[in-house]
């Protein structure tokens, strides 16, 4: 009788190591869209109104699941990337290209201050905890922590290769992952809550209509899918990778969903039900101990370090990767321009620890503010991946057409529900100092 072979039996997180390793450039569109500013948003969602708003990230996932496998399909038929490609082959293409690349950094430039002063807020308050007799007042380790940050993940940019970069990114993802779904099982809300969460309804809740565009602009980020066919052709990936890029955009979009739910239900099970909300991410690190214990609390706060971390690092790069792609359709990792415009984020994310100013603020208008070149980039996209004579036989076809007009629709809503949150949101700021 032969000896049969089993397959090694791995654990829960080495299984997440592969399945992330396979995401292949999906894992940036993680790294790009889950950071602190979506854990900010999710967890003030979870305190504030629960559940409710389940059926919106569900949609938004959906629709980033479309705009992935358009933009990536467009990049493995074609071997061009978004930004060159709206240049060249768009009526008045420098035009729109340069609209795209100027909103889509502004929106990403706007989120690492409030990601970097987060996450400086965070490390500074478990030190402090730790270790009352700082000699350093807040300020000043809020922003030496910041500078800490921002220098540690310069360096790791000058390596200057995308499998490093990825690497990165895989470890950051993971350690996110696994934690923020340690920290739901411990507070888990019953099936009841999951069901009703999908019933669509806008928020009653008073102030939290500036959730709606909030969580649109964290999840359905135009820098996660304009970069994605440059991140494509770093890999080598061609037209013999459309099923390989079909099933990275399912996968990358699927993990979206799974770890926002994640940070939504932990916020309802320890906040929602005693009527507090989160105004910081400490104020969930700190509610998780009561509610689940110390390790809970850790893992939270791991999970949240972990989301700003995979997400400033993508967004540091944003706008050299960006004027590559305009200037040759190419990534260019190991050029002085690459150094220095990666230097100018790293100072350009300092601001909101220079200033003190409250991260949490500035990260949520931040998140409203990048839906706005939305519609932009993705009627642009429709266009071109409906061409045939670029696309040829794999031009989009009606069920992949539907999904991208969907998400034009959609995003042009979410983009006059923006201005009116960030319209309200001035009037307010200017009512308060009259």
């Amino acid at each position: 009788m032969k000896n049969v072979k089993t397959a090694p039996i791995r654990s829960l997180p080495v299984r997440t190591w592969h399945l992330l390793l396979a995401v292949g450039p999906g894992i940036f569109c993680i790294g790009h869209t889950i950071g602190t500013g979506s854990v900010t948003t999710m967890c003030k969602t979870g305190s504030m109104i629960g559940m409710d708003l389940l059926w919106l990230l569900a949609l938004c996932c959906l629709f980033m699941g479309f705009l992935m496998e358009a933009f990536g399909r467009y990049a493995v038929v074609t071997g061009q990337t978004a930004i060159y490609s709206f240049k060249k082959h768009l009526p008045w293409g420098r035009a729109i290209a340069i609209l795209v690349i100027a909103g889509v950094v502004l929106a990403q430039y706007g989120a690492c201050m409030g990601i970097l002063g987060l996450c400086s807020s965070m490390i500074v308050e478990v030190i402090r905890e730790n270790a009352a007799d700082s000699i350093l007042s807040s300020y000043a380790a809020r922003l030496l922590v910041a500078v800490l940050i921002a220098a540690f993940l310069y360096g790791l940019l000058l390596v200057g290769r995308y499998s490093f970069f990825e690497k990165v990114l895989v470890f950051f993802v993971t350690v996110m992952c696994i934690v923020f779904l340690v920290s739901m099982v411990m507070v888990l809300p019953g099936p009841r809550v999951f069901i009703r969460g999908l019933i669509p309804r806008l928020p009653q809740v008073k102030g939290s209509f500036v959730l709606v565009p909030a969580m649109v602009g964290t999840t359905m980020a135009a820098a996660t899918f304009v970069v994605r066919p440059l991140l494509m052709k770093a890999k080598g990936w061609t037209i013999e990778h459309r099923k390989a890029q079909t099933r990275d955009s399912c996968t990358a979009a699927l993990l979206m969903f799974v770890i926002s739910v994640a940070v939504m239900a932990s916020a309802m099970g320890v906040m929602f039900e005693k009527g507090q909300v989160v105004e910081k991410v400490m104020d969930m690190v700190e509610a998780m101990e009561p509610a689940a214990g110390n390790l809970a609390r850790v893992f939270f706060f791991a999970g949240a370090l972990g989301a700003g971390l995979s997400s400033l690092f993508p967004i540091i790069m944003i706008a050299p990767l960006l004027i590559a792609d305009y200037r040759n359709g190419k990534m260019e990792t190991n050029t002085p321009m690459f150094r220095i415009l990666c230097a100018i984020a790293c100072l350009v994310g300092l601001t909101v620890p220079i200033l003190g100013f409250n991260p949490i603020q500035a990260q949520i208008v931040t998140q409203i503010g990048g839906v706005f070149v939305l519609p932009l980039s993705i009627g642009a996209m429709i266009y071109l991946v409906n061409r045939k004579d670029l696309m040829g036989p794999y031009r989009a076809g009606w069920v992949l057409n539907m999904g991208l007009l969907m998400s034009f629709l959609f995003s042009i809503y979410i983009t006059y529900t923006g201005y009116i949150a960030i319209a309200e949101r001035l009037r307010h700021l200017l009512e308060s100092r009259v």
